[in-house]
Protein backbone atom coordinates (compact mmCIF):
# COMPACT_ATOMS: atom_id res chain seq x y z
CA UNK A 1 0.00 0.00 0.00
CA UNK A 2 1.00 3.41 -0.57
CA UNK A 3 1.20 6.05 2.13
CA UNK A 4 1.62 9.69 2.07
CA UNK A 5 4.11 11.23 5.15
CA UNK A 6 2.45 14.14 6.86
CA UNK A 7 5.30 14.87 8.43
CA UNK A 8 3.49 17.77 11.14
CA UNK A 9 5.48 21.21 11.72
CA UNK A 10 7.40 20.18 15.10
CA UNK A 11 8.67 16.83 13.37
CA UNK A 12 10.02 18.59 10.37
CA UNK A 13 11.56 21.94 12.48
CA UNK A 14 12.89 19.90 15.52
CA UNK A 15 12.09 16.27 15.59
CA UNK A 16 13.63 14.89 12.39
CA UNK A 17 14.57 11.43 14.02
CA UNK A 18 11.12 10.82 14.52
CA UNK A 19 10.27 11.23 11.19
CA UNK A 20 12.86 9.18 10.00
CA UNK A 21 12.09 6.50 12.39
CA UNK A 22 8.24 6.83 10.77
CA UNK A 23 9.27 6.31 7.65
CA UNK A 24 11.63 3.05 8.45
CA UNK A 25 8.71 1.12 10.39
CA UNK A 26 6.01 2.08 7.43
CA UNK A 27 8.45 0.75 5.30
CA UNK A 28 9.75 -2.30 7.75
CA UNK A 29 5.62 -3.39 7.06
CA UNK A 30 5.61 -2.90 3.34
CA UNK A 31 4.62 0.36 2.90
CA UNK A 32 5.77 2.74 0.08
CA UNK A 33 6.06 5.69 1.60
CA UNK A 34 5.51 9.32 -0.18
CA UNK A 35 6.18 12.64 0.40
CA UNK A 36 4.23 15.53 -0.74
CA UNK A 37 6.55 18.38 -0.51
CA UNK A 38 3.81 21.18 -1.02
CA UNK A 39 2.16 19.91 2.64
CA UNK A 40 2.10 22.60 5.37
CA UNK A 41 0.89 23.00 8.60
CA UNK A 42 -2.40 21.50 9.18
CA UNK A 43 -3.92 24.87 10.54
CA UNK A 44 -4.99 23.84 14.17
CA UNK A 45 -2.69 26.79 15.57
CA UNK A 46 -4.78 29.63 13.65
CA UNK A 47 -7.94 27.27 14.03
CA UNK A 48 -7.68 26.98 17.81
CA UNK A 49 -6.70 31.10 18.34
CA UNK A 50 -10.09 31.25 16.60
CA UNK A 51 -8.62 32.33 12.83
CA UNK A 52 -11.68 30.36 11.19
CA UNK A 53 -11.56 32.07 7.71
CA UNK A 54 -7.90 31.91 7.69
CA UNK A 55 -7.79 28.03 8.43
CA UNK A 56 -10.31 27.35 5.65
CA UNK A 57 -7.45 28.49 3.61
CA UNK A 58 -4.83 26.38 4.83
CA UNK A 59 -7.48 23.08 4.80
CA UNK A 60 -8.04 24.09 1.34
CA UNK A 61 -4.57 23.56 0.41
CA UNK A 62 -4.01 20.47 2.51
CA UNK A 63 -6.81 18.53 0.56
CA UNK A 64 -5.56 19.67 -2.45
CA UNK A 65 -2.05 18.60 -1.46
CA UNK A 66 -2.78 14.98 -0.02
CA UNK A 67 -6.26 14.53 -2.04
CA UNK A 68 -4.72 12.05 -4.58
CA UNK A 69 -2.92 9.62 -1.63
CA UNK A 70 -3.89 5.97 -0.89
CA UNK A 71 -3.67 6.42 3.14
CA UNK A 72 -2.20 9.53 5.11
CA UNK A 73 -0.10 8.98 8.18
CA UNK A 74 1.29 11.18 11.04
CA UNK A 75 3.20 10.50 13.76
CA UNK A 76 0.97 12.96 15.56
CA UNK A 77 -2.48 12.40 16.85
CA UNK A 78 -2.63 15.79 17.35
CA UNK A 79 -2.54 17.01 13.97
CA UNK A 80 -4.69 13.91 12.47
CA UNK A 81 -7.82 15.22 14.72
CA UNK A 82 -7.09 18.34 12.57
CA UNK A 83 -7.36 16.65 9.43
CA UNK A 84 -10.66 15.36 10.31
CA UNK A 85 -11.76 18.73 11.55
CA UNK A 86 -11.86 19.82 8.30
CA UNK A 87 -15.32 18.03 8.16
CA UNK A 88 -16.77 20.39 10.00
CA UNK A 89 -14.64 23.44 9.06
CA UNK A 90 -16.87 23.48 6.08
CA UNK A 91 -19.84 23.04 6.46
CA UNK A 92 -22.43 24.51 4.12
CA UNK A 93 -20.13 23.85 1.66
CA UNK A 94 -20.98 20.65 -0.09
CA UNK A 95 -18.08 20.14 -2.45
CA UNK A 96 -15.44 20.76 0.09
CA UNK A 97 -17.26 19.09 2.79
CA UNK A 98 -17.33 15.58 0.76
CA UNK A 99 -14.07 16.31 -0.05
CA UNK A 100 -12.70 16.94 3.96
CA UNK A 101 -14.23 13.37 4.57
CA UNK A 102 -12.27 11.91 2.20
CA UNK A 103 -9.18 13.06 3.56
CA UNK A 104 -10.99 12.23 6.70
CA UNK A 105 -11.32 8.39 6.17
CA UNK A 106 -7.98 7.53 4.76
CA UNK A 107 -5.48 9.88 7.68
CA UNK A 108 -4.28 7.70 10.44
CA UNK A 109 -2.48 8.74 13.54
CA UNK A 110 1.00 6.27 12.99
CA UNK A 111 0.60 3.64 15.77
CA UNK A 112 -3.46 3.52 15.06
CA UNK A 113 -2.33 2.93 11.37
CA UNK A 114 -0.63 -0.29 12.12
CA UNK A 115 -2.58 -1.69 14.21
CA UNK A 116 -6.33 -0.62 12.18
CA UNK A 117 -4.81 -0.99 8.65
CA UNK A 118 -1.49 -3.16 8.85
CA UNK A 119 -2.85 -4.96 11.64
CA UNK A 120 0.85 -5.26 13.04
CA UNK A 121 1.66 -8.25 15.54
CA UNK A 122 5.17 -7.41 16.18
CA UNK A 123 7.70 -4.56 14.89
CA UNK A 124 11.17 -6.69 16.50
CA UNK A 125 11.59 -3.59 18.39
CA UNK A 126 14.30 -3.92 21.50
CA UNK A 127 14.73 -1.52 23.67
CA UNK A 128 15.99 -2.26 27.35
CA UNK A 129 14.35 0.40 29.65
CA UNK A 130 11.50 0.72 32.59
CA UNK A 131 9.34 3.50 31.01
CA UNK A 132 5.82 5.06 31.15
CA UNK A 133 3.14 6.31 28.71
CA UNK A 134 1.68 9.68 28.28
CA UNK A 135 -1.44 10.31 26.46
CA UNK A 136 -1.90 13.29 25.03
CA UNK A 137 -5.39 14.34 25.07
CA UNK A 138 -6.15 15.33 21.52
CA UNK A 139 -5.01 11.72 20.36
CA UNK A 140 -6.70 9.88 23.25
CA UNK A 141 -10.04 12.72 23.30
CA UNK A 142 -10.70 13.61 19.97
CA UNK A 143 -9.43 10.95 17.41
CA UNK A 144 -10.01 8.17 19.96
CA UNK A 145 -6.74 6.79 19.55
CA UNK A 146 -6.17 4.83 23.12
CA UNK A 147 -4.81 1.10 22.77
CA UNK A 148 -2.70 1.18 19.95
CA UNK A 149 -0.07 2.73 21.30
CA UNK A 150 0.09 0.44 24.67
CA UNK A 151 -0.47 -2.49 22.09
CA UNK A 152 2.66 -2.11 20.10
CA UNK A 153 5.01 -1.30 23.20
CA UNK A 154 3.84 -4.76 24.96
CA UNK A 155 5.30 -5.78 21.95
CA UNK A 156 8.90 -4.07 22.37
CA UNK A 157 11.12 -6.94 23.84
CA UNK A 158 12.95 -5.53 27.25
CA UNK A 159 10.74 -2.82 27.38
CA UNK A 160 8.87 -2.94 31.19
CA UNK A 161 6.17 -0.48 31.12
CA UNK A 162 4.70 1.03 34.37
CA UNK A 163 1.77 2.37 34.88
CA UNK A 164 1.15 6.52 34.82
CA UNK A 165 -0.76 8.14 37.77
CA UNK A 166 -3.54 10.60 36.40
CA UNK A 167 -2.53 9.67 32.98
CA UNK A 168 -6.09 11.59 31.52
CA UNK A 169 -4.42 14.98 32.57
CA UNK A 170 -3.22 17.06 30.12
CA UNK A 171 1.02 18.08 30.41
CA UNK A 172 0.04 21.87 30.05
CA UNK A 173 1.19 22.19 26.33
CA UNK A 174 -2.16 22.37 24.69
CA UNK A 175 -0.49 24.46 21.68
CA UNK A 176 -1.47 28.01 22.07
CA UNK A 177 -2.21 27.50 25.73
CA UNK A 178 0.98 27.23 26.68
CA UNK A 179 1.91 30.39 25.75
CA UNK A 180 -1.54 32.18 26.66
CA UNK A 181 -1.43 30.73 29.92
CA UNK A 182 2.00 30.33 30.71
CA UNK A 183 1.43 30.18 34.62
CA UNK A 184 -1.09 27.84 34.57
CA UNK A 185 0.59 25.43 31.92
CA UNK A 186 3.70 25.50 34.22
CA UNK A 187 2.27 24.29 37.11
CA UNK A 188 0.20 21.31 34.85
CA UNK A 189 3.45 20.34 33.06
CA UNK A 190 5.07 20.00 36.64
CA UNK A 191 2.54 18.14 38.19
CA UNK A 192 3.05 15.76 35.04
CA UNK A 193 6.70 15.04 36.12
CA UNK A 194 5.91 14.38 39.57
CA UNK A 195 3.93 12.14 38.70
CA UNK A 196 5.85 10.22 36.10
CA UNK A 197 8.71 10.07 39.04
CA UNK A 198 6.48 8.20 41.14
CA UNK A 199 6.51 5.37 38.68
CA UNK A 200 10.12 4.74 38.87
CA UNK A 201 10.68 4.90 34.88
CA UNK A 202 13.78 6.41 33.32
CA UNK A 203 12.24 6.92 30.23
CA UNK A 204 8.90 9.01 29.23
CA UNK A 205 7.31 7.59 25.84
CA UNK A 206 4.56 9.87 23.85
CA UNK A 207 2.59 9.87 20.51
CA UNK A 208 2.52 14.05 19.92
CA UNK A 209 5.80 15.87 19.62
CA UNK A 210 3.95 19.00 21.22
CA UNK A 211 3.43 17.43 24.32
CA UNK A 212 7.33 15.52 24.56
CA UNK A 213 8.50 19.00 23.73
CA UNK A 214 6.49 20.55 26.56
CA UNK A 215 7.18 17.82 29.25
CA UNK A 216 10.92 16.98 28.02
CA UNK A 217 11.82 21.39 28.35
CA UNK A 218 10.60 21.36 31.29
CA UNK A 219 12.22 18.00 32.51
CA UNK A 220 15.49 19.68 31.37
CA UNK A 221 15.09 23.01 33.20
CA UNK A 222 14.79 21.75 36.28
CA UNK A 223 17.95 19.77 35.45
CA UNK A 224 16.36 15.90 35.98
CA UNK A 225 18.32 12.83 34.27
CA UNK A 226 14.86 11.48 32.71
CA UNK A 227 14.93 10.39 29.04
CA UNK A 228 12.00 11.16 26.63
CA UNK A 229 11.00 9.23 23.23
CA UNK A 230 8.49 9.76 20.74
CA UNK A 231 6.89 6.10 20.57
CA UNK A 232 8.07 5.84 16.70
CA UNK A 233 11.17 6.19 17.88
CA UNK A 234 11.02 3.57 20.36
CA UNK A 235 8.99 1.01 18.03
CA UNK A 236 11.89 1.66 15.32
CA UNK A 237 15.00 0.37 18.64
CA UNK A 238 16.72 -2.49 17.84
CA UNK A 239 19.13 -4.65 20.52
CA UNK A 240 21.33 -2.19 22.75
Amino acid sequence: MKVSLFITCLADLFYSNVGRATVELLEKVGCKVHFPESQTCCGQPAFNSGYHKETIEVAKHMIRTLEDSEYVVSPSGSCIAMLREYVHLFHGNENWQKRAAELANKSYELTQFLVEVVKVESLNACLREKATYHKSCHMTRLLGVKAAPLKLLSQVEGLEMLPLPNSENCCGFGGTFSVKMGQISEQMVDEKIKDIETTGANLLIGSDCGCLMNIAGRIKRQGKSLKVMHIAEVLNSEVN
